[in-house]
């Protein structure tokens, strides 16, 4: 006799809501123990990771990728440093900086991506994540194609406003004019990371990043010194690297989440990416991906503005000044590649609190990554104030640059008190997509830095430009603070 109760057949859509909770649990182990929030409520049930587990987990291996990037462009001048002429140095130092303006400009094609995607797997809706997924490739393509296209425009443009030497310009045309081939590979990884970390996986982008920065230093060796080439061979060897990053991210990309979640890319990803394909190329969707990553355009170029005029007060004030604030920015570049882990840590955990519509789970994930910033803002306050000369003789041996250094050792300490709030607040306002207020408040910064810049520097010289920036780091966190009851609206 037949049992009626096997018999039955389990109804489609329960199969397909059980396959698809197989899918997030594969690939979000801390989703395990969550329930649908209008269920649970007490932010109690995220399940066998703690909360702190989950911040270090993401913002660990960002940090490591992070330190990383200075250790490339270290060994590119050390190696063009013993090809025979200073021009060499000056080419790709020229080159490198032209292409870290362009892509970060650009930038926003990985924190635009990463927040919208953590708010999509908070809300279990796969088929989002990998729209997200798509549009963020294909708008990285389209981006780059233009790039190629307009290579010789923007070359030149640059290379007025720098005014290199007419030896250093040729070499850095050189250098240019292949490194611009590598667009399409740096803007599409900036897709794909911005989507690992939104997928609460920041392992694959520091694998990724780890293994295109050996490779970029093996080629790079191996052409300039094996092969006799000078800056074409470490262009060609950046080019190459970064192809190999992004075939090191599809192959992730393909082994970890397309061979569990193709079900959710019913027309195949390389279709998708067509125009035709209107399920993920609908005005709607652009329309908010485009305002979403224009406002974290603006704010970039805000970052970029404070950056030259920095680099260009200490320029004017002469060559001690300038040797000195390049020598402490390293202090500040080393803090916030830190803080951008724990920054990393607030667009995932907070962006995906906020899809899945739990307040509770937010505010807890808010507390705790200020918390890792007060500990960071101690243990970086307690380094720069008993390592910093130590530091300052690691990077010269010129005893009036050191002692002068110590005359602003003040700044240094001010350095994580002042930043950390931005710093913090950034991660969590990607992650609730509020680019918006994060542009508000960068605007407030710019303002204010350039208002003390005018002001302060014909009175104070290089403390009134370090008072200058300190106050726009402090500013830049207390308007985000004061901002941030607006930015997620829970009911």
């Amino acid at each position: 006799m037949n049992n009626p109760r096997t018999d039955i057949p389990t109804p489609r859509p329960e199969r397909r809501m059980r396959a698809k909770k197989r899918d997030l649990m594969s690939l979000c182990p801390e989703m395990r123990g969550e329930q649908c929030p209008a269920r649970r409520r007490d932010g109690k049930g995220e399940g066998p990771l703690s909360r702190h587990r989950q911040i270090l987990r993401i913002a660990l291996p960002s940090i490591v990728s992070n330190i990383t990037v200075p250790l490339l462009g270290l060994i590119d001048v050390a190696i063009t440093g013993h090809l025979g002429s200073e021009t060499y140095i000056g080419a790709i130092a020229v080159g490198g900086m032209l292409f870290n303006i362009i892509y970060w400009m650009f930038a926003f094609l990985r924190m635009g991506t990463s927040g919208m995607t953590s708010q999509a797997l908070g809300r279990r809706d796969l088929h989002e994540t990998m729209r997200l997924l798509i549009r963020s490739v294909g708008i990285a393509l389209f981006i780059s194609v233009i790039l190629i296209a307009v290579q010789y425009p923007v070359r030149e443009v640059a290379l007025s406003i720098i005014s290199p030497s007419p030896d250093v310009a040729s070499l850095a045309r050189t250098y240019f004019n292949i490194c611009i081939y590598g667009a399409p590979a740096s803007l599409c990884l900036f897709a794909l990371n911005g989507w690992f970390i939104g997928m609460q996986n920041s392992r694959i982008p520091m694998v990724m990043a780890i293994a295109q920065n050996i490779c970029n230093i093996i080629l790079s060796l191996i052409l300039v010194l094996v092969m006799g080439m000078k800056v074409e061979g470490v262009a060609l060897g950046t080019v190459i690297a970064q192809y190999l990053g992004l075939a090191t991210a599809l192959v992730a990309l393909y082994k970890v989440y397309i061979t569990r979640l193709r079900r959710y890319m019913p027309h195949g990803f390389v279709r998708c990416l067509l125009p035709a394909s209107s399920d993920i190329w609908n005005k709607a969707d652009i329309m908010r991906f485009l305002n979403v990553n224009r406002d974290i355009f603006f704010r970039t170029c805000c970052l970029v503005a404070v950056h030259f005029a920095f680099i260009a007060a200490g320029a004017k004030q002469g060559d001690t000044e300038l040797a000195v604030n390049t020598m402490l920015m390293q202090l500040f570049t080393l803090y916030s590649y830190i803080m951008d882990g724990f920054a990393a840590a607030g667009e995932a955990i907070a962006g995906k609190a906020i899809g899945n519509r739990n307040s509770i789970i937010y505010h807890d994930v808010v507390r705790r990554l200020f918390l890792w910033g007060i500990i960071m803002v101690a243990l970086f306050t307690l380094l720069y104030s008993l390592f910093a000369y130590p530091f300052f003789t690691l990077l010269t041996d010129d005893a009036h640059v050191i002692r002068t250094a110590g005359e602003y050792h003040l700044w240094t300490l001010l350095i994580p008190i002042c930043g950390m709030a931005a710093f913090i607040w950034d991660g969590i306002y990607i992650g609730a997509t509020a680019t918006r207020q994060m542009l508000i408040s960068m605007t407030v910064g710019v303002i204010v830095f350039f208002i003390l810049y005018h002001t302060l520097i014909p009175h104070l010289g290089n403390h009134g430009l370090w008072i200058a920036f300190i106050t726009y780091l402090a500013t830049r966190g207390i308007v985000q603070t004061l901002l941030r009851n607006k930015i997620v609206k829970w009911e």
